[in-house]
């Protein structure tokens, strides 16, 4: 089932529950949805990988608005950001552990034939792809960093 309709359905759901929390997540994550579908040079649905890079985009966006609400002491708009990140995150992949991110790295590390930090481009450029959404961009870099010193 395609990201667009497990939301619709969920969208349902919440109604149904009367959860306006979690409904008005879902109805940002449609229309982020239809937004990315119908932009100039789209032609219908989202492939998988788009639909992990949308949502990992506003997963990151809800986290850093909720950090400056926090900053400035705004609990109120911190708390409707992380309950908005929460349901996001629902519909991304597992997040790996730094012991299955190392081993994922060192296997890609091993298909590229990369051997020295001069390599980390070739490495970055394989695993931003494979592990978009399951790591984060600076916990990926830091890991081939380390592995490739």
């Amino acid at each position: 089932m395609s990201l667009k309709k497990r939301i619709e359905e969920d969208i349902k759901n919440a109604m149904k529950a009367q959860d306006k929390d979690r409904l008005r997540a879902l109805r940002a994550i449609k229309s982020l949805i239809l937004l990315a579908e119908t932009a100039e040079g789209r032609s219908g649905e989202l492939t998988p990988e788009e639909e992990i890079r949308l949502l990992v985009k506003a997963a990151k966006q809800r986290k850093d608005s909720a950090d400056i609400y926090g900053q400035q002491g705004r609990t109120d708009l911190q708390a409707v950001e992380l309950g908005e990140l929460a349901v996001i995150e629902e519909y991304l992949p597992k997040k790996l552990s730094q012991d299955e991110l190392k081993a994922r790295l060192q296997e890609i590390i091993q298909r590229v034939g990369a051997a020295s930090a001069k390599d980390m481009g070739k490495v970055m450029g394989v695993a931003t792809k494979e592990l978009e959404g399951q790591a984060d961009g600076k916990q990926i870099a830091a890991m081939v960093k380390e592995l490739l010193s």
